[in-house]
């Protein structure tokens, strides 16, 4: 167990929420099963994260909605300069996407849409603190098509038979593209820091920091998205806040999931079990991690295949191998 857990600051706190949902279509092949849990912890300072799990989104919004099934909706909320903008966010960014008039037809541009209205919400919010601000990244599960959308440094992560595969970039200022927009854009960066204050290129809220609603500004709340349709070889979703990634890479991330998963089944104990390495490992941050499983069964074996040849690898292959074999 983490030095520290005892202490109750350092006290896991989780959220199970996990429905199988049957599909009578028998069109489709492949369809997955949601089930998620989330756990989160404060670090250093004062708790600002948020998150939402729907892992039956028909039975949540009510059978008058009309979209493919299964569907489930996952999201993390960073926030900075307190609660207010990741706590809005979470509330009803979900809302805002479904009652956008592209939903379910145009699912990224009603994303895209969201992301935008919730940050002018926040601006016209009288009783909320306009100072405050959250990353956002949220996974849209709709039959088999997940898409991903962020603004800011939280990350997006899908165990692919034991591969990690990064759906998500993290918005830093200092990342190329996000440098080139912001100079464009009339920004400049400081110490890796957004006109010497922010940490993050994108994000809700902030509106200390941005120009008048519907001008283009260095600091964007849209969010970049990617879409893909699931197969058997999809196993999970691990979705967090900076606090994991800090310390942790996506692969080895991924490693650990699979072999908890392969042990008990249980995406409770696997967001705990992510929560707890990262605080062994000192992150400075606080913690927020989302797993999602897209299978009942737990992954199977990996038979590596018998080879005569030799054959060179690379670090990152070498990292993967290794996660690989001590599945085995």
């Amino acid at each position: 167990m983490a030095p520290g857990l005892h202490d109750a600051r350092h006290r896991i706190k989780e959220c199970p929420t996990e429905n199988g949902i049957k599909s009578s279509s028998k069109d489709y092949g492949f369809l997955p099963k949601f089930r998620s849990f989330a756990a989160f912890e404060m670090g250093p300072k004062y708790m600002e994260d948020e998150y939402i799990c729907v892992d039956n989104l028909s039975e949540h919004l009510g059978s008058a909605n009309s979209f493919p099934s299964p569907g489930a909706f996952y999201g993390v909320f960073d926030g900075h300069g307190g609660t207010d903008a990741a706590s809005f966010t979470r509330k009803n960014i979900l809302k805002f996407i479904v009652e956008d008039f592209h939903f379910p037809h145009g699912v990224k541009r009603a994303l895209k849409n969201a992301f935008v209205k919730a940050d002018h919400a926040l601006a016209d919010a009288k009783n909320l603190d306009h100072s405050s601000g959250t990353t956002a990244l949220t996974a849209l599960m709709l039959g088999r098509t997940m898409t991903i959308a962020n603004a800011g440094d939280s990350r997006a992560v899908l165990g692919k038979r034991g591969k990690a595969i990064e759906l998500s970039k993290d918005h830093k200022p200092n990342c190329t593209s996000e440098r080139l927009r912001i100079e464009k854009l009339g920004g400049v960066i400081y110490d890796g820091y957004l006109n010497g204050q922010l940490s993050v290129a994108r994000a809700i809220g902030d509106w200390h920091m941005k120009g008048p609603k519907g001008s283009k500004c260095p600091l964007s709340s849209e969010p970049e998205l990617e879409e893909l349709v699931l197969t058997e070889e999809d196993e999970f979703l691990i979705i967090g806040c900076d606090g994991l990634w800090d310390v942790m890479s996506s692969q080895y991330a991924v490693t650990i999931v699979r072999k908890e998963l392969m042990m008990h089944n249980d995406p409770h104990t696997c967001s705990r079990v992510l929560v707890r390495e990262a605080l062994k490992r000192n992150t400075c941050d606080n913690l927020t991690v989302v797993v999602v499983c897209f299978s009942p069964d737990p992954p199977p074996r990996i038979e590596i295949p018998k080879s005569h040849k030799r054959r060179s690898i690379s670090a990152e292959g070498l990292d993967l191998l290794k996660g690989v074999l001590s599945n085995a």
